[in-house]
């Protein structure tokens, strides 16, 4: 842990230098600064932070915080989603990414990884790749993240997009993400991008003591709602509502 040793402002400060050096390494053509999408990214974080002023707190969350805002500031968003909806990337909407998946929205994949809190030190297990997207914004804010698609078609081009951007530390694995991934587990934070009708017990078994799960629970025809769950260090289990979204439905055998 940074804290341990610089103080919270001061680790906080050092993590997002590491991240922005990190970003500047892997993104050196798609994201320099005479890149065209350089200011349509600015934009699209501006207007997440709008969006964050509008909606208010969200749990303990007052607004995005700074090294989330900026890896999301450097990160090609255009080449996460199909090349017909290029010109629509930095909108701050949710997109198609075909088999009737999308990308989420910004606002939402920033909200949703500031919620979950991650530290450098941190594995994590997003479930619901789609195109990689939120995968990629958490890979320099954590050490390791592994990522589970159903879709094999979206699991392999997910898979050869991070690796060919340089996400060295992203794993992705074609399968049924309700159960997890237990060879890794457990996992210090869980993200779940798909909704579920009930929180999969797998992955709260698969969840640290200490550790927590941002996750939208309900049906595809009724509002759900963004929860955060969270294991606690005696092992008990508490969640709390955030806020009504609207995902996808997390499909599987289940």
């Amino acid at each position: 842990m940074l804290e341990g040793w610089l103080g919270s402002g001061l680790a906080a400060a050092v993590r997002t230098l590491l991240a922005c050096t990190f970003l500047s390494g892997v993104f050196l053509q798609s994201a320099s600064a005479d890149d065209a999408t350089t200011s349509a990214r600015a934009r699209m974080v501006t207007q997440i932070e709008e969006n964050a002023a509008a909606v208010g707190k969200v749990g303990e969350k007052p607004g995005i915080s700074t090294p989330v805002l900026d890896v999301m500031s450097r990160i090609p968003r255009h080449l996460f989603v199909p090349e017909d909806r290029r010109r629509f990337a930095y909108e701050d909407r949710p997109l198609p990414i075909g088999y009737g998946q999308t990308i989420s929205q910004p606002y939402i994949v920033a909200l949703m990884t500031d919620l979950l809190s991650v530290d450098e030190s941190d594995v994590v297990l997003e479930i619901g790749t789609g195109s990689g997207y939120q995968a990629a914004v958490l890979s320099p804010l954590a050490k390791r993240v592994y990522t589970m698609e159903i879709v094999p078609a979206l699991a392999q081009a997910a898979g050869e997009r991070l690796g060919r951007l340089g996400f060295d530390n992203v794993t992705v694995r074609q399968g049924d993400g309700y159960y997890g991934w237990r060879e890794h587990a457990p996992f210090d934070g869980i993200i779940v991008t798909a909704a579920a009708n009930h929180i999969p017990p797998p992955l709260i078994q698969q969840l640290s003591p200490g550790g927590r799960m941002i996750i939208p629970v309900g049906g595809p025809f009724f509002v759900q709602q963004l929860m955060m769950i969270e294991k606690h260090s005696d092992g008990t289990v508490t969640s709390r509502h955030l806020l009504p979204v609207r995902f996808v439905p997390l499909t599987g055998g289940h």
